[in-house]
């Protein structure tokens, strides 16, 4: 398999477009509103969290770079639309950018980090598939709690 900055990029933007069409159907207090009963995270929450986990994956366990991020604030954050579309549009270059490295390397297959990846594989294509998994997954996350906060 060849890793490709561009085909890499492409569904990293494709899901950041995905998130930011999730926000033309909130507002700033639904955007930041739990949806009663069952337990999920504010769209804010997650849309912070993936604009922070995008780019650190490739950074940290992808080349052994400092990456300081607080996970647990992540999905605490509350926003505004237009923060968060801000959000979205920085996080989409700074990871596509950060790809554009990760892919002429050098990597760091032996990083902790990547021991939260599936299975024993540790490869930069398991990484890859990894950060878009968890991009998309929360994505589908969005979109349920909006259905749920605008039914």
């Amino acid at each position: 398999m060849e890793l490709n900055s561009d085909s890499i990029s492409l569904y990293v933007r494709h899901a950041f477009s995905g998130m930011d069409k999730v926000l033309n159907r909130l507002d700033d207090t639904t955007v930041n509103t739990l949806p009663p009963v069952w337990g999920t995270n504010t769209v804010a929450g997650l849309i912070v969290h993936c604009c922070e986990l995008a780019p650190s994956w490739f950074e940290l366990p992808g080349m052994g770079r400092e990456s300081v991020r607080d996970r647990d604030a992540e999905f605490r954050a509350q926003a505004t639309i237009e923060e968060l579309r801000a959000r979205i549009a920085t996080a989409t270059e700074r990871t596509c950018s950060v790809v554009e490295e990760f892919v002429v390397g050098p990597t760091v297959v032996d990083h902790p980090l990547r021991d939260f990846m599936p299975g024993a594989d540790r490869s930069d294509g398991a990484l890859v598939v990894h950060v878009l998994e968890e991009l998309f997954q929360h994505l589908g996350h969005m979109e349920v709690t909006a259905d749920a906060l605008v039914a």
